[in-house]
């Protein structure tokens, strides 16, 4: 039962809309923000969209050493990583309170 009797059903069709509008703007919002990671002191930075797209890619010339590159690779790995969990954590805050516990949203 429904306190106050039957749900009017074009209030509740209506409400949906409004929380699947709330949600595209947010998803949309996301794309747009930009979160950096980093990685040995800033040595490489990496900046990603709030849902995970790597954006840019910095390596501070002191961090490039032709005998270890490998090295280098793990930094890059590290830092994107890095900026990454940001943008999860980021994702998590703005479309947590809209999809109320629901889990992670699909792209």
């Amino acid at each position: 039962m429904f306190p106050g009797g039957t749900p009017d059903m074009s209030e509740l069709l209506a409400q949906a809309q409004r929380m699947q509008e709330q949600l595209i703007a947010t998803k949309d919002e996301l794309a747009e923000s930009r979160v950096e990671g980093s990685a040995a002191n800033g040595l490489v930075t990496a900046t990603v969209t709030g849902t995970g797209d790597l954006v840019a890619l910095a390596i501070k010339p002191e961090a490039v050493d032709p005998e270890e590159t490998e090295m280098l690779a793990d930094m890059v790995v590290a830092a994107v990583r890095d900026a990454s969990e940001q943008a999860s954590q980021l994702a998590s805050d703005r479309l947590g309170p809209l999809t109320g516990g629901m889990g992670e949203l699909g792209g």
